[in-house]
């Protein structure tokens, strides 16, 4: 079973740069994943922010396109998100996830079947 562990949120300044970290466990090596970046507010649904797939292909929320960025390190089996330019309506819980398919996904929570604790951004001066 695929488990994932999420690190970097804390308390930052409107305007300011966190830099999230996702490490996974258990990955079946005949699977290829697309993986992605969720968050979720108080009394909101969960929402999709960025994903990367299998072949590196990016997708972002257009609330974060140019502020943040996702990468992946496949041999690592990590994944990270890099955000600037926080405001504060990009405070949440966020979430890392997994979905065992390589192409095609979209931002939907649906999609994805892995799911992390998650790690608490929070934005405020």
């Amino acid at each position: 079973e695929v488990q994932l562990v999420e690190s970097g949120g804390g308390l930052v300044q409107p305007g300011g740069s966190l830099r999230l970290s996702c490490t996974g466990f258990g990955f079946a090596p005949s699977v290829d994943y697309t993986m992605g970046w969720f968050r979720q507010a108080p009394g909101k649904e969960r929402e999709g922010v960025a994903i990367i797939d299998a072949g590196f292909a990016r997708l972002y929320a257009s609330s974060v396109k140019g502020r943040f960025t996702i990468n992946r390190d496949t041999s690592k089996a990590t994944l990270s998100l890099q955000m600037n330019s926080l405001k504060p309506e990009d405070a949440a819980m966020y979430y890392c996830a997994a979905a065992p398919t390589a192409y095609g996904l979209g931002l939907s929570r649906f999609d994805f079947t892995n799911w992390g604790q998650g790690t608490q951004v929070t934005v405020s001066s």
